[in-house]
């Protein structure tokens, strides 16, 4: 989704003469998901508490492509323990997601900013198909029950992503607000740095995002 942050990133790509397409979509090959990959999928949805057959997404939706590499920007609601649980699934210790174990990290240390941003009815419950497979959410902000199936629904979704875009042939290159960036002699959060860059700042950026998307 474009906001302030895909925003400031399309700016520094394109200051930085990257060629690249901005907000594009995957258009899924259904073939291409296996017995095994469905069965990693079963395995992530019974474990959020799906209670009948999964969904599978027939397109994926990212913010840049960049040839064969694809980023997208998970934002403070993509960090919760429903994601944290999709980790459990032996796809990531048999594929390498390389960020995997920074994600995880944050899953357990930035819940409370998810609960900030994610009480609103429509993420707290998500789109009609959440409850037809999640059943009824708890009251908003209450975790203990079955809890915020619209956080289910999206954790099972980037399970998903992770998933297809390996099966396609493509790179996942997953950004969050909480990166941090050494600048001026201190560590800096990647959604800060990206409110106002300054032209330097926007430089800096710009190499420290061609790394990443070279390891």
């Amino acid at each position: 989704m474009e906001h302030l942050m895909t925003r400031q990133l399309d700016l520094i790509l394109r200051e930085g003469g990257a060629e690249y397409d901005w907000q594009t979509e995957l258009e899924l090959n259904s073939t291409f998901l296996d017995a095994k990959g469905k069965a990693w999928l079963a395995e992530i949805f019974e474990d959020l508490g799906g209670k009948t057959s999964f969904p599978l997404l027939e397109k994926l939706k990212f913010d840049f492509k960049l040839g064969r590499t694809l980023i997208v920007w998970d934002d403070e609601l993509h960090f919760n323990r429903y994601r944290l649980a999709t980790f459990r699934s032996e796809m990531y210790s048999e594929w390498n997601f390389v960020f995997a174990e920074g994600h995880k990290r944050l899953c357990r240390t930035y819940e409370r900013d998810c609960l900030k941003a994610g009480m609103q009815q429509r993420v707290w419950i998500g789109p009609p198909v959440a409850k037809n497979v999640f059943g009824e959410a708890s009251e908003p902000g209450d975790l203990s029950g079955n809890g915020a199936i619209g956080w289910k629904l999206t954790a099972y979704n980037d399970a998903q992503y992770d998933l297809q875009t390996r099966l396609h042939g493509y790179k996942l290159v997953r950004l969050s607000p909480y990166e941090t960036l050494m600048t001026g002699g201190a560590l800096r959060r990647l959604d800060q740095l990206l409110v106002n860059p300054k032209e330097e700042e926007r430089a800096m950026l710009y190499n420290w995002l061609k790394r990443k998307l070279g390891s």
